[in-house]
């Protein structure tokens, strides 16, 4: 049972309003969430963490004065107990490995926030890395490409993590894979996150690294 006292303390950065405010409510509607400050750029984010009180910082990405991708970096550094998640409108590999690798627990599409957000706050609290489906995928193909080429560590993978696996490769959603293989979408998205553990890339730190060494992102 969760009272507002032991609730997780978010602070959430936008420079639109409107945008604070819709976050604001899906937050605020769970028991164990709670919206304690805003912002409205990324050095007003770092101001708010530096008065105390903060669990976790939800970023913009692109916001004036100081990005998100900066002010995670910043927050990173100056106060490492509060977790960030980026918010972004880009899909992008590339914008998803510079957040991981500016510190934040996860990257957070606009178009599905309210979809995938609160799933992404409770995962970095639970210090495990938020992706979203997209970015699995593409991590997957990387991998598959590179094993192809001799290159990746052996797998040991179970024939249906192979069977789930494939299908991601080739562009198949999560609903989709459940469609194909009359499983449900959770199960998918258990056995994807089982093909990452078995990948090494469990947390934030290995996805980075990985990005980096097959070239994602720059070091």
């Amino acid at each position: 049972m969760h009272t507002r006292e032991s609730a997780t303390r978010i602070l959430l950065a936008d420079d639109h309003a409107l945008v604070r405010r819709g976050l604001r409510l899906i937050l605020d509607a769970e028991p164990d969430l709670t919206v304690v400050a805003e912002a409205a750029d990324g050095a007003e984010a770092i101001d708010a963490c530096a008065g105390g009180g903060v669990d976790l910082a939800i970023l913009d990405i692109a916001m004036p004065r100081m990005t998100g991708l900066q002010a995670a970096r910043e927050i990173s550094r100056r106060f490492p107990s509060v977790r960030t998640l980026i918010l972004s409108m880009y899909d992008n590999e590339q914008y998803l490995f510079e957040a991981l690798k500016a510190g934040a627990s996860g990257y957070v599409l606009k178009s599905v926030a309210d979809r995938d957000l609160l799933s992404a706050v409770r995962s970095a609290m639970r210090d495990e890395p938020f992706l979203y489906p997209a970015a699995v995928t593409a991590l997957i193909r990387e991998y598959l490409a590179r094993d192809r080429d001799g290159d990746a560590p052996d797998s040991v993978l179970t024939p249906r993590e192979e069977e789930i696996i494939k299908l991601v490769a080739e562009g198949y959603s999560s609903k989709r894979i459940a469609e194909t293989l009359t499983i449900s979408v959770k199960t998918v998205d258990r056995h994807r996150a089982n093909i990452l553990g078995k990948l090494g890339m469990r947390d934030r730190l290995e996805l980075t690294k990985y990005a980096i060494r097959v070239g994602l992102v720059e070091p």
